[in-house]
């Protein structure tokens, strides 16, 4: 990939939705093109804007594997668990 950036990450992503309790959460699993990821395929659970914390993201070297990891982290917890409860991107109040 020429035309990237020295420190550019290009995926590919396949996403799911899981309905947990009435909600749906997506998690999109993304296969590395290019770049540093922390395996060939990591699954990431979000709702849109908000990612979910890290030790609910799944990694594998297919995306069957990277998909399974990340349901056997979700499965013992709710929605609302697997997000931080405040968006680390938006300063403090004081």
């Amino acid at each position: 990939m020429q035309d990237l950036m020295e420190n550019d990450i290009l995926t590919k992503v396949a996403r799911y939705n899981l309905i947990r309790n009435q909600r749906m959460i997506y998690i999109d699993v993304h296969e590395r093109l290019a770049g540093d990821l922390a395996d060939t395929f990591v699954a990431v659970p979000n709702l849109i804007n908000i990612i979910a914390r890290q030790e609910f993201q799944g990694v594998g070297a297919t995306e069957a594997e990277a998909l399974d990891d990340c349901l056997s982290k979700l499965k013992n917890f709710e929605v609302e668990d697997l997000f931080p409860t405040s968006d680390p991107t938006m300063p403090e109040e004081t």
